[in-house]
This record gives structure tokens, C-alpha cells and sequence, in this order.
């Protein structure tokens, strides 16, 4: 009966063996698909990270870009405002030159009509002579 018990024993232990070294081979390679899981989430976040650094480096030169753009445009603004007050001023200029030149226009023809009424009185005068 000890050498049955023993055979038990020794057939209990060997499927219990057999079993954990099962489990260990499972472990083993569910522990390997973890890692290349993890080897792979890690360079893709090192890609993105990587990604998002050169991101950052257009933006800022973008940035840059930008605030000379706003620059020169606050300049060609302030140029153009400029221009459009001096616009302003020759335009007046033109409107009181227009309006000094139909005075001085009505002032000739009010002129010639004195010469001619002048040279008519002149010549009346020497045909009564």
C-alpha cells in the first residue's frame, strides 16, 4: 500500500509539474506579448512625441512670421493713413483751386463784356465825332 501511495504521490506531483510548467511556458509568452505591446506603444509614443516637438518648432517660427507680418501691415496701415490724409488735403486744395477758377473765369468774362462795352462806347463815340 506505501508503494500505491508512493505511485500516487509521484503521479500527483508529475501532472502538478507538468500543470506549473504549463502555466510558466503561458506566463512566459503572455509576459513576451506584453512587452513587444509595450515596446510598440513606447516608440509610438516617442514618434508623437517627436511629432509634436517639430510641431511646436513650425509654430513658433510661424509665430514669428506672424508677428512680422502684423508688423509690416501696422506699417503699411500707418503709410496708407498717411496717404489718405494727404488725399484729403489735395482734394480741398483741388476744390478751392476749381472754385478760385470759376471766380477768376466769371471775373474775365465780366471783364469782356466791360471791354466790349467799353470799345462799342468808344467806337459810338468816335463815329459821333
Amino acid at each position: 500500500m506505501e508503494e500505491t501511495l508512493k505511485n500516487r504521490l509521484i503521479l500527483i506531483l508529475g501532472i502538478l509539474t507538468v500543470i506549473c510548467f504549463f502555466s510558466t511556458v503561458s506566463s512566459c509568452v503572455n509576459a513576451q506579448r506584453h512587452r513587444s505591446a509595450r515596446d510598440k506603444e513606447m516608440l509610438t509614443r516617442l514618434d508623437l512625441e517627436e511629432k509634436m516637438n517639430k510641431a511646436g518648432q513650425e509654430r513658433q517660427v510661424l509665430e514669428k512670421k506672424l508677428a512680422a507680418i502684423s508688423q509690416e501691415l501696422a506699417q503699411e496701415k500707418s503709410i496708407h493713413d498717411a496717404t489718405k490724409k494727404e488725399l484729403l488735403q489735395e482734394k480741398a486744395v483741388a476744390q478751392s483751386l476749381k472754385e478760385e477758377l470759376g471766380k477768376v473765369t466769371k471775373l474775365k468774362d465780366k471783364l469782356e463784356d466791360d471791354l466790349k462795352e467799353a470799345l462799342v462806347a468808344v467806337k459810338a463815340a468816335q463815329t459821333k465825332k
